[in-house]
């Protein structure tokens, strides 16, 4: 069994009680109020690619839309099922083994560097998405990768999982080569929000992301597939 790939399914009945909620919330946020405008997805199919126990999921249910989620954990799923009314699929990100251009939208939050290969998960991705769907996508970036190093050093975190994070520039040439329309990109986090009472000043200095962006610790996209896979 590989461990490191199924750390979260692992780790699925602490999962809720663990979780940084400051940066799931500021996540939710990103996705739902920034990159969506209102009424979007409402009606749409989405897939919400590694959804953990399903907190995207459920806003994205509430908000009208034909949820499906996909995790490679069965305990997690589960979770999901208690959550919200969606469409549980077990399945690995690296090979989805889902029906071409099938979803409007495709969610994928912290998730794609969790695989042996990003790259390869961006092309699952963009194999599932509708001509013209939508990507709504956040990554935590490469440069800030010596934090999570020194964070596991020092047993300041309990993530055991793959780590393979992906820079700002390259996450846009990923995208470009496989055909999206980066419409939107930008970073949050200027920096690792361990401790909470920074919180308030770390969604200060996000307002001026656009100043520094490729020097935050996470990256959030909404692009656009224009071009259909060979």
């Amino acid at each position: 069994m590989d461990k490191k790939r199924l750390f979260y399914e692992n780790y699925s009945d602490r999962f809720d009680e663990e979780m940084n909620k400051y940066d799931l919330n500021k996540r939710l946020n990103i996705i739902f109020e920034e990159l969506l405008i209102s009424g979007e997805i409402t009606g749409k199919r989405i897939l919400d690619i590694g959804c953990g126990t399903g907190w995207f999921s459920k806003r994205a249910a509430q908000l009208g839309a034909d949820v499906f989620s996909v995790d490679i954990g069965i305990s997690l799923l589960k979770k999901v099922s208690q959550k919200c009314n969606s469409k549980i699929m077990v399945s690995d990100l690296s090979s989805l083994g889902i029906k071409d251009e099938m979803f409007d939208y495709v969610l994928a939050t912290e998730v794609i560097e969790h695989v042996i290969n990003p790259k390869v998960a961006l092309d699952e991705i963009s194999k599932v998405l509708k001509k013209e769907g939508i990507l709504l996508i956040t990554v935590p970036n490469r440069i800030w990768y010596f934090s999570a190093y020194f964070a596991n050093l020092f047993k300041i975190r309990k993530y055991e999982g793959y780590e393979n994070w992906v820079g700002y520039y390259q996450l846009q040439k990923w995208l470009k080569e496989m055909g999206f329309e980066v419409e939107t990109i930008f970073g949050f986090h200027l920096f690792p929000f361990v401790f909470p009472f920074l919180n308030s000043l770390l969604n200060k200095l996000d307002s001026f992301s656009r100043y520094y962006s490729p020097l935050m610790l996470n990256i959030a996209a909404k692009c656009k597939k224009i071009a259909v896979n060979l």
